[in-house]
């Protein structure tokens, strides 16, 4: 029986140009063009870099709601599948992952834009599953109000599950584009859907072939009840964070106890989490560079920050030396869970809001800080430990991923954590992730079995 592949760390880098939520100052950084969120040069030049260290994929976030207190990076930024189709054509090998919202898109167009991403990248993109936590955006969806949590949910896995039917519309073999016969299709092998739920009705058929990799990769992040639902339910990859390994090594484990109930192999389904390295020379260095950062934010601005998950409640009107106020039910059609989680801590601890917004600060704190040596050690333990299936690394200043690249990649490269070259030329490949059978092709077989049985 041959041994099955060594299982090796995927790597994926998250782009997030003048800085996502609590990187204040990361514009300030000469290393950063100002406009870096908004230059397609950047993206490309940050891409290829990752490329060239045998990266798996790139990732843009994306939301369609601002406010003047929100990250940087949000307030100006390029759409997704817009941004990556131009990368796409100058990389050859990384994966091209782009979010995309189940709430105020229709499927059609999400697996058209998807399916022509797949194909001119030759295999390459991935769809982060998002049901969109900004209630906000509503409004810019002429929508009075955001769905509720039981709505966008299901939802969300009706609209994925139309899309991966619309990327069965054509078999492999549907275009044979054979000029002697003078056939261009075979007919019986282009399917409409036909669907009709209780969200979408949606006729089809794609009017895009089969793309190189069957069906675009899926991401997926959420941690409230329905959102490790859905991920269990549809998720090739699980977006996440985790302050410590028990929480990693737990996390990683229920979701795979939820999708094995759900009939799917679990060990199918990849925990990438964020994580953000701080390396320097010695691992006092490095400690002392966090500590420098942390204590560079702005509580002002975390202040302001921490109003987003509460539906952007303006926390500024409260006494910062009082009992943290009982808001969290203005997370309602936000980002429930995690307004939840804060009021819950806050009640437990006592705290004040005073209290809330530093520890939302010293929270940015990662377990990654240290020597090359010393964070490779970190990632290596995790990893072993079954905390996680790979990491995405936030980039901002090219120097510091270059620290990870070239100082970090090289010992997790030798002990063969990290393989030292591209293994396919799809990103489900390189995942390790099988290519899903066209459901039409796998009911060919039992389909004839059935007619060979009528007398």
């Amino acid at each position: 029986m041959p041994e099955s592949p060594r299982r090796t760390l995927k790597l994926g880098a998250v782009l997030l140009g003048v800085g996502g939520p609590g990187q204040h100052h990361t514009w300030l950084d000469p290393q950063i063009p100002t406009d870096a969120s908004v230059d397609v040069r950047w993206y490309i030049a940050r891409a290829q870099e990752a490329e060239a260290a045998k990266f798996d994929h790139v990732f843009i976030v994306d939301s369609q709601f601002i406010t003047p207190d929100s990250p940087n990076h949000y307030l100006s930024r390029l759409e997704p599948l817009t941004l990556l189709s131009a990368i796409a054509v100058h990389t050859e090998h990384i994966g091209l992952v782009g979010t995309l919202t189940t709430s105020y898109n229709e499927p059609f167009n999400v697996a058209r834009r998807l399916a022509s991403l797949d194909h001119i990248s030759g295999g390459r993109a991935g769809w982060n599953v998002v049901t969109s936590g900004d209630a906000g955006t509503a409004g810019n969806y002429s929508r009075d109000a955001h769905f509720d949590y039981a709505t966008r949910y299901g939802r969300a896995l009706e609209h994925v599950r139309v899309a991966q039917g619309l990327w069965d519309s054509y078999e492999a073999d549907a275009l044979p584009r054979d000029r002697e016969r003078r056939e261009f299709l075979d007919p019986t092998k282009l399917h409409a859907l036909h669907h009709t739920g209780e969200h979408f009705r949606v006729v089809g058929p794609l009017n895009l072939e089969r793309t190189p990799q069957g069906q675009p990769v899926i991401f997926q992040a959420g941690d409230s009840e329905e959102g490790r639902d859905l991920g269990a339910a549809i998720a090739d990859a699980i977006f996440t964070h985790a302050q410590t390994l028990e929480q990693a090594v737990a996390f990683r484990t229920e979701l795979r106890e939820r999708a094995a109930a759900k009939g799917r192999d679990p060990q199918n389904v990849l925990i990438v989490p964020g994580i953000h390295p701080i390396i320097a020379e010695t691992d006092e260095e490095a400690r002392a560079r966090q500590d420098a950062a942390l204590g560079a934010r702005s509580f002002e601005k975390a202040l302001a920050e921490l109003g987003r998950p509460f539906g952007w409640h303006d926390f500024s009107q409260y006494d910062l030396d009082a009992p943290f106020p009982s808001v969290a039910a203005a997370g309602a059609l936000s980002f429930r869970t995690q307004a939840e989680g804060i009021t819950r801590l806050a009640i437990e601890k006592g705290w004040t809001l005073r209290q809330v917004v530093q520890h939302q600060l010293d929270a940015g704190r990662s377990p990654f800080v240290g020597s090359p040596l010393t964070v490779a050690d970190e990632i290596q333990r995790w990893f072993e430990a079954g905390g996680f299936d790979g990491v995405n690394i936030t980039v901002n200043a090219p120097g510091d991923f270059a620290r990870f690249t070239d100082q970090v990649l090289p010992i997790l490269r030798e002990r063969g954590v990290v393989r030292s070259d591209y293994e396919s030329t799809t990103l489900r490949g390189n995942l390790g992730l099988p290519v899903p059978e066209n459901r039409y092709t796998a009911a060919r077989p039992e389909e004839a079995k059935a007619a060979s049985l009528v007398p």
